[in-house]
């Protein structure tokens, strides 16, 4: 995790594990169900903030087509390396990727008619700026959407790693996975959007459930694919396993109402913001 203004940060092979591991189970059903909200049409312009590996711009780009615009900005370029490696979209829109941050997003006001923003808002220092920014850049009306994730205690596999992270590696061992829960509060969400200048605000809560062969598959990708890999990095392998494997049944005791054999199938919680850009 960076001190930056974006400070959910993923270095050396993460991103790749990220996009193998966590986009199909988890950042994929996530995006769909975003677009099915925000209705980008054949034509729109698009632009994802904040959009990591990419797979939120991929399911847009299918959407508004060939005659379409989109945009993919991160501010890390480990993630944008992936995204710009994957596929180019059959009879969709070619993606452009920046490297940006959202608090400066290199765009004029009034570029793109459609702006998203998956999971990624609460992870910036200035979300008020962020949302400011992506406002300026929406056309008149234009709409948006962003989903962030609920409070941690509404989500029982996130908040059983943290207690178990703290447990085990110490007092603020689980800052990184709290962290992803730091902009829980809908009224929140929602204050922030109107102040940036948004009209029609409406935030949906949104409950899916995520799919794992095993407590410690899901366990296992935690430490390899998000930042708290940071927590084993300098360990031997012998040590790391044994770490991973204590954490796993820790969890697995505190969420076996939630798994099977060989499936690990959990609810996860978001709020989604959609507005419009209102006519200034």
């Amino acid at each position: 995790m960076s001190s930056g203004p974006e400070r959910w940060q993923l270095g050396g092979h993460a991103p790749e594990l990220y996009e193998r591991y966590l986009v199909p189970a988890v950042t994929l059903p996530w995006a769909e169900d975003l677009l099915d909200r925000v209705c980008p049409s054949r034509g729109d312009r698009v632009l994802d903030v904040a959009c990591g590996t990419g797979v939120v711009a991929r399911v847009a780009a299918a959407r508004v087509g060939n005659g379409g615009r989109v945009v993919g900005l991160d501010v890390n370029g480990g993630m944008l390396a992936v995204a710009r490696a994957a596929p180019s979209i059959p009879s969709g829109a070619s993606i452009e990727w920046v490297e940006g941050s959202a608090l400066a997003l290199p765009f004029a006001a009034g570029e793109f008619t459609v702006v998203v923003c998956q999971l990624g808002l609460q992870f910036f220092e200035d979300r008020l700026g962020a949302l400011r920014e992506m406002h300026r850049v929406l056309a008149e009306p234009g709409r948006v959407g962003a989903s962030v994730f609920t409070a941690i205690d509404r989500n029982p596999a996130a908040h059983a790693l943290a207690e178990s992270l703290d447990r085990h590696f110490g007092e603020g061992a689980s800052a990184a996975k709290r962290g992803e829960h730091s902009l829980g509060s809908s009224e929140e969400l929602r204050a922030l959007s109107t102040t940036a200048g948004f009209v029609d605000v409406r935030v949906e809560t949104v409950t899916r459930n995520v799919r794992f062969a095993s407590v410690e598959e899901w366990v296992r990708i935690q430490f390899d694919a998000t930042p708290l890999a940071s927590l084993l990095r300098k360990r031997e392998s012998a040590e790391r396993a044994d770490a991973i494997a204590a954490v796993s049944a820790d969890v697995g005791a505190s969420l076996a109402r939630f798994a099977r054999d060989h499936d690990f199938s959990f609810p996860q919680e978001v709020n989604v913001l959609l507005a419009s850009g209102g006519v200034r």
